[in-house]
């Protein structure tokens, strides 16, 4: 059995922590500015992570860092525990002075742009805290899109290898290297937050909760600086802007560097694109039928309503402006099922994704083709690439753990108390990453402190498994994965 080497790991991990230590600087200059003493906790927060990180790196420093498969998986999920693990320090050593679960829970959903909370007065807290979970979603966001263009396509998880080409086939390639890529991420991240922050700022928001939803709207993340979430603010131009973010942040940010190359076909061509878009439209319009007509709702407040909080659960942003379990039955069932859908590959946006559903519809359809006239080849294809064997698999192999997981989550958390409705779309919301679930607990109106401490970490775990792409963390599960 080979020795999996983990200085590589360490190494990269280390650097990850000293981003992270930065990153502290800035809810700490927040506090400073308020006069918040809680500037003291992201002080402390930031050298303990600062001491650590450079403790990694020059234990575990080596000539070229080059990972091989099993290291690459061993990373993957290593690195997102212990980044949270840090990121959880201001949460106990604040003002708010959250336990151990708590702390880690509120810090995991904020890195994997989950957006569910255990922390209630959100109005009434120091800037700093409010600032520093905007910004946990934002760095969990940029990261995503890294991971989910550069990394899961290598690991071969859930049919994400039919993206490989978008940043290795030479015949579509949109930057001649892989850094050149992730450089272009970011300044276009960065160009669509302050974008964002000022179309806020304009709407009739002030400056500090526009920077905080500008970061949650473009990571999909959901975290607000107020308990009511986006219903706080009543100014229709609030909403209609944040739902243009919140869809911009669930494409394939892949495409924007062709459109700001001068090219929009591939982002008017991409079928998950299209299908995404048709989807928020027809559900929105349905909904906001549904609204006028039964629930006699004026209809500009009708379509806004159901646009935004069709859009917010969609692309797992988690934001909400109203409580939509009050609208009947009927919305309740839609926004059960729009739980398990998710945004474009590529995106900050989780969910099953729209890809896996474009492949399984697809497959589904060649087989019924088939039934009916068995000796026809039917050649699959997906935005003009041959779709193989290889991905399919992957694809129904994913839904099938996807649901899997689900029953065992939704046993595991009832057996801590939580009713049905609680627990499974608890689980839905979680391995999503979504944020609010339905209920009158965890709702769009409620809150996660309540539930014990055990939930917590089921649901953290939950968190991370949904945002790894289930495979990333199972397959290391298999004594096989050791043995190589």
């Amino acid at each position: 059995m080979a020795v999996l080497d983990v200085r590589p790991i360490l190494y990269v991990i280390g650097y990850l922590l000293i981003v992270l230590a930065g990153a502290m600087l800035v809810p700490m200059s927040a506090d400073l500015a308020a006069g918040s003493p809680d500037w003291q906790v992201f002080a402390v927060s930031g050298a303990l992570t600062l001491f650590f990180a450079v403790l990694l790196v020059l234990t575990n420093r080596t000539h070229g860092i080059s990972l091989n498969l099993r290291q690459t998986f061993v990373l993957t999920s290593l690195a997102w525990i212990i980044v949270c693990l840090f990121s959880s320090l201001p949460f106990m050593l604040s003002s708010l002075r959250l336990g151990f679960a708590d702390a880690f829970f509120e810090a995991m959903s904020g890195l994997t742009t989950t957006g569910s909370t255990v922390i209630t007065g959100l109005g009434d807290l120091p800037p700093g805290i409010l600032l520093w979970r905007a910004l946990l979603q934002w760095l969990g966001g940029i990261g995503i899109v890294g991971m989910g263009i550069v990394i899961l396509p290598f690991l071969r998880v859930g049919g994400m290898q039919l993206f490989r080409s978008e940043s290795s086939d030479k015949s579509d390639k949109v930057v001649p290297r892989a850094s050149d890529l992730a450089l272009a991420f970011c300044w276009i991240y960065l160009a669509l937050t302050c974008i964002c922050t000022a179309a806020l700022m304009v709407s009739g928001m002030d400056a500090f909760d526009s920077i905080c939803h500008a970061m949650a709207a473009l990571s999909t993340g959901g975290f607000s600086t107020e308990d009511a979430s986006v219903g706080y603010w009543r100014e229709p131009a609030i909403h209609w802007t944040l739902i243009v973010f919140m869809i911009l942040g669930s494409l394939p940010f892949v495409r924007y560097v062709s459109l700001v190359r001068g090219d929009a076909r591939p982002l008017l061509r991409d079928t998950q694109v299209r299908a995404f878009l048709g989807l928020l439209a027809v559900s929105s319009l349905g909904l906001a039928l549904y609204l006028g007509i039964v629930q006699h709702m004026p209809a500009e407040e009708a379509l806004r309503q159901a646009t935004f909080n069709v859009v917010s659960v969609v692309t797992t942003t988690g934001f909400a402006s109203a409580d939509y379990t009050l609208w009947g039955s009927p919305a309740v069932a839609l926004f059960f099922v729009l739980l398990f859908t998710g945004g474009c590959t590529g995106s900050t946006a989780g969910g099953v994704k729209i890809m896996r559903f474009e492949i399984l519809w697809l497959t589904l359809w060649a087989q019924m083709t088939r039934l009916i006239s068995p000796n026809r080849v039917i050649p699959l294809s997906y935005n003009g690439k041959p779709v193989d064997s290889d991905i399919i698999l992957s694809v129904m192999s994913f839904i099938s753990i996807y649901i899997g997981t689900m029953f065992v989550f939704t046993q595991l958390l009832a057996a801590t108390g939580l009713d049905l409705v609680t627990s499974v779309t608890g689980v839905a919301q979680a391995l999503g990453n979504i944020g609010p679930g339905l209920g009158t607990i965890i709702g769009p109106a409620g809150n996660f402190k309540p539930l014990e401490d055990e939930a917590k970490w089921i649901l953290s775990l939950a968190m991370l498994m949904g945002r790894l792409e289930l495979f990333t963390l199972l397959v290391m599960l298999s004594p096989s994965f050791w043995r190589t």
